[in-house]
């Protein structure tokens, strides 16, 4: 789904003006879209600008205060600034967007567990009342509960499927508590392995030989979707090292160009645009590495009228790896605990 049909969707499922973390930690959650970027509450920030500068009246969308925005068809006030610094704030390049007074619900609900639970699980209603008592959440959903509980869960079952320990605990009959708690249990021991053999995962990216990293990339893309995976050259570095079709749903098919880079240092500019100069009629760029990239990198590759260049860092890329069960084996344990009641 393309980034402004996500957001106009979890707009209207909420029905109420949402700021634009609050929107993208939705459309993750519920994977309407994907970021490869570090900020992509900034990313949709600036798309959202983007489009009701470029539009106005005819944008889906309009602002209704810094950084919150609403279906116009709901027909409330404009946002319309007052001082040149209200306007230096609502413009829509500003690479890192400010601090928020507010929180999504499942910050808010970590922030309440934290300072008033006393390490004790708490009902996530209880918590919702919290949340709303302290202004943490800026919502006018009729059902602020249902929707922290449905986040919640949610990214209990995307952490614990991406191998990773979920900073929430589920109780049951609606008690949740946090990871945190459990200090030197069994969750912090599994967590701390976990984070080792990452570790580890990313050093022998950079030992493997050539050719077999890129065959470990193009398993990958094949366990994301892609389709028609082809290695351009085991010795050919400097330019597309893996093409292929991305499929989504069996219906959008985008014919992507990939490379490779295992690198310690972050990748510059210079290496995005190399890689949109070698784009064929019709394909979109992914550069995947083992460190990560520059701010100049990162801006070069969402420049506006340019062809989209997708990045993924190192951590992204071991996340994907362990998410498919690609280099690393899982091991399973019982663990018995007494009935409730």
């Amino acid at each position: 789904m393309k980034l402004l049909d996500a957001v106009e969707a979890v707009l209207t499922q909420a029905q109420t003006p949402m700021r634009a973390e609050q929107i993208t930690d939705l459309i993750l959650e519920q994977s309407l879209w994907e970021s490869t970027g570090k900020t992509p509450d900034a990313t949709v920030n600036a798309r959202l600008c983007t489009d009701i500068k470029d539009l106005e009246a005819n944008s889906r969308f309009k602002r209704t205060a810094p950084n919150t925005f609403a279906l116009r068809i709901w027909e409330i006030p404009e946002y319309v600034p007052k001082t040149e610094a209200d306007k230096k704030k609502a413009e829509i390049h500003i690479a890192v967007p400010e601090k928020q007074s507010t929180l999504s619900f499942t910050s808010a609900a970590e922030k309440v567990l934290s300072e008033y639970a006393n390490k004790q699980p708490m009902h996530y209603r209880v918590i919702t009342e919290k949340i709303l008592e302290l202004g943490l959440v800026n919502t006018q959903g009729q059902t602020p509960e249902a929707t922290l509980y449905a986040q919640i869960l949610t990214e209990v079952k995307r952490s614990t499927r991406r191998g990773e320990t979920p900073r929430f605990t589920m109780h049951g009959k609606g008690m949740v508590g946090l990871r945190q708690w459990l200090g030197e249990g069994l969750g912090y021991q599994i967590q701390h392995n976990n984070n080792e053999v990452r570790k580890q995962l990313l050093n022998r990216l950079h030992a493997i030989a050539p050719d077999e990293f890129e065959g470990l990339i193009a398993r990958l893309l094949v366990a994301l979707g892609f389709e028609e995976v082809d290695i351009t050259s085991y010795s050919k570095d400097g330019g597309i090292d893996v093409r292929g079709i991305l499929v989504v749903g069996d219906v959008i098919r985008t014919r992507m160009a990939v490379q490779v880079k295992r690198w310690k240092n972050n990748l510059q500019t210079p290496t995005v645009q190399q890689v949109r100069g070698s784009l064929g009629t019709h394909e979109q760029g992914l550069i995947i590495t083992t460190s990560d990239f520059s701010k100049g990198a990162r801006q070069e590759a969402e420049r506006p009228n340019a062809v989209p260049v997708a990045l993924m860092n190192g951590q992204q890329l071991v996340d994907l790896l362990i998410e498919n069960d690609i280099g690393i084996v899982r091991t399973p344990y019982d663990l018995i605990e007494l009935e409730e009641a």
